[in-house]
């Protein structure tokens, strides 16, 4: 079942790789319980990763724990100590430039991190297709300036040939402080 993308991104579902990608996609929507209460899918992650131990609710930050879910689904090995937003600075690959499915760290106002995948940018921002953006699984565009680390798929055979780099218009509001 094909996720509900919003119109700009209704390309997305077309896609054909990266698996990070595809991974990621299938659990667009996924949105964090608000109140003491946590989504069981969102601890389900922790479990499947390792680290139920140190993840207990889905108030905890969780953008690196999607993309550590995201990873191994995907057949990689996530980092050490994944929910470390700034951890992912040295997964995979560094690349000079952003490609469909690539890792993107970023600094957060007041110290810490945000981790996502790439699926795309404009003239000032990357489009983030991550989780704990506006409690949720979702896209988001952080300003380029903020990004600390890109971060390319340790590809065990060959890189897919739809991994590049993806030109969007500018549209919707830039994200500021993910959670």
């Amino acid at each position: 079942m094909s996720p509900k993308l919003p119109a700009p991104y209704a390309w997305l579902a077309n896609e054909t790789g990266p698996k990070v990608l595809l991974e990621a996609l299938a659990l667009f929507g996924t949105k964090e319980t608000p109140g003491s209460a946590s989504n069981p899918v969102i601890l389900g992650w922790a479990r499947e990763v390792g680290v139920a131990r140190d993840y207990a609710n889905d108030g905890i930050a969780w953008c690196g724990l999607f993309v550590a879910a995201v990873v191994k689904r995907a057949g990689f090995e996530p980092v050490k100590a994944p929910l470390w937003a700034r951890n992912w600075g040295t997964w995979g690959t560094k690349a000079a430039a952003p490609s469909l499915g690539d890792v993107l760290v970023f600094e957060r106002a007041g110290g810490g991190g945000h981790v996502g995948f790439y699926v795309g940018e404009d003239a000032t921002a990357y489009h983030v297709l991550g989780g704990n953006q506006s409690d949720q699984v979702c896209v988001s565009r952080i300003l380029k300036s903020r990004c600390l680390a890109v971060r390319r798929c340790p590809w065990k055979f060959a890189q897919p040939a739809n991994v590049r780099p993806v030109r969007l218009a500018a549209g919707g509001a830039l994200s500021t402080n993910e959670a």
